[in-house]
């Protein structure tokens, strides 16, 4: 899958990915899923209110950016826009156990580690760089990275991601718009980061 595609889920093509979740995926469970955040929990938009989709049972589709691969047929995701071109992703996973849950995450994380030049390899019209955030603490911890994009027909794309745990649950959120490192709102996004693991409980 090459940056085209995959932008679907970020920038512009949020909207529509709301649209095909919900009309091709049931809506997860209440009972039993792992609390997801609200659209007034995410980074705020300057000029667009943010809404949100369904909880919906496994995985998103189309596959994000970076993690894409490594999520399993257990997830369960939420999938958040904007009327201009911002949107979001948050992904749970509910593992057997403490230690499978860690060891998602590391997995998570060595395809974050490597995004950039993942994405780079799989096109060549793309240049791709990234930066590491850091480690939050909250529960057992979660990790911040941003990734922009530049394509040589012109589209220029900046998006975070975060990798957290609590326990045997797993969560990544993505956000991502038009723009580059300087437009990103990394403070609001580990903000946002420490209340989606929050809610795990």
């Amino acid at each position: 899958m090459n940056v085209r595609e995959n932008r679907a889920l970020f920038a512009t093509g949020a909207a529509a990915a709301v649209v095909a979740v919900a009309a091709l995926a049931a809506p997860a469970s209440a009972a039993g899923t792992p609390r997801f955040l609200s659209q007034s929990e995410l980074p705020p938009h300057s000029s667009s209110a943010w809404t949100a989709g369904p909880v919906t049972a496994g995985q998103p589709d189309p596959l994000p950016l970076c993690v894409g691969d490594a999520l399993p047929s257990t997830s369960v995701h939420r999938v958040y826009r904007t009327d201009l071109d911002t949107g979001a992703l948050q992904v749970t996973v509910v593992e057997r156990d403490a230690r499978a849950a860690k060891e998602f995450v590391a997995l998570l994380r060595r395809h974050l580690d490597s995004c950039a030049k993942d994405v780079m390899a799989a096109d060549p019209e793309v240049t791709a760089k990234q930066k590491y955030y850091g480690k939050l603490s909250v529960e057992e911890g979660a990790y911040v990275y941003g990734v922009h994009t530049e394509a040589s027909w012109g589209a220029s794309d900046i998006n975070l991601f975060s990798v957290g745990r609590d326990g045997a649950v797993v969560t990544v959120v993505q956000w991502g718009e038009m723009g580059s490192f300087a437009q990103a709102p990394v403070a609001a996004f580990k903000k946002t980061t420490v209340t989606a693991v929050n809610k795990l409980r």
